[in-house]
């Protein structure tokens, strides 16, 4: 069992001003996905040049962040939404969502590739490598903020959590005391999974030449599949529980529906490229 590293989630106070943790997560992120993106805008035949992965950034970026609130506030809170609308404005307290920046990016896709003049899905095949260091840096924001923790464990590297770093924690656990019973770090979990695995696989499948939509489908497998399999030992947002048979979460929810979407792109991918399309 190991201790909670209880860290500042403010990083640095710069007179009135507060860097959080959890926002510069995000900006690591970005800059990753710049990097990475002009990486492989120099890959030969790539069709891309630098000028292109800035413009697709700038899109992204608006996406993501507005995508990623309103989405969390819909899908996990919306009781607090209209009990207090300006909420959605809080993004420095976290409460971002995935499933919410995902249809974000791709209105933002739609929107660059109209202006762009790249078909949709030509664009999310080159995006979908970049992505998931973000996800990754997302999640260690998470545990920094000392949030969406996994459900109570025996494994060795479960973690107690001081409840004054995470008071609404346990409360859900009913703790009476100082600290929460040794837990999954299931932010952890997800960093290394939707992080660096999911990364590294798309990373390595997009090096050769594939069909169209091939990579976008692979991403929505990978993710839809790690991101369930985190659910099954992470906690319930505690405004919502689980949304049925005792183990269902929103998370889920919205997750196992990748999975048959992206095992269906693939099929259409190497489907067209066999009859030549």
């Amino acid at each position: 069992m190991l201790s909670y590293p209880s860290i500042d989630p403010i990083a640095l106070h710069v007179g009135p001003l507060k860097l959080h943790w959890y926002g510069l997560m995000y900006m690591l992120g970005f800059v990753v996905f710049w990097w990475l993106g002009h990486a492989r805008a120099r890959r030969p035949g790539s069709g891309w040049e630098a000028r292109d992965v800035d413009d697709l950034l700038f899109y992204g970026v608006l996406g993501v962040v507005l995508g990623g609130r309103l989405g969390y506030v819909l899908f996990y809170d919306l009781p607090g939404l209209l009990a207090e609308p300006w909420m959605i404005f809080k993004v420095w307290q976290g409460g971002m969502s995935f499933h919410g920046g995902l249809l974000g990016v791709l209105v933002a896709v739609g929107l660059y590739g109209r202006r762009a003049g790249r078909r949709f899905f030509v664009v999310t095949d080159f995006l979908a490598p970049l992505v998931p260091i973000g996800l990754g840096a997302g999640r260690i924001g998470n545990f920094i903020n000392a949030e969406l923790w996994g459900a109570p464990a025996s494994v060795p590297w479960a973690m107690r959590v001081p409840c004054v770093r995470a008071q609404d924690l346990c409360e859900q656990l009913g703790v009476v005391g100082a600290y929460s019973p040794p837990l999954h770090p299931s932010q952890l979990y997800e960093a290394l999974l939707e992080g660096l695995v999911l990364f590294v696989i798309l990373w390595i499948f997009s090096a050769r030449s594939r069909p169209t939509m091939a990579v976008s489908g692979l991403f929505l497998v990978g993710y839809g599949l790690f991101r369930s399999l985190v659910e099954l030992v992470r906690l319930p947002d505690i405004q919502l529980g689980y949304l049925a048979f005792g183990w269902l979460t929103m998370g889920q929810l919205l997750s196992l529906p990748m999975i048959p979407v992206g095992l269906g792109m693939l099929a259409m991918a190497y489907r067209q490229r066999a009859q030549g399309g």
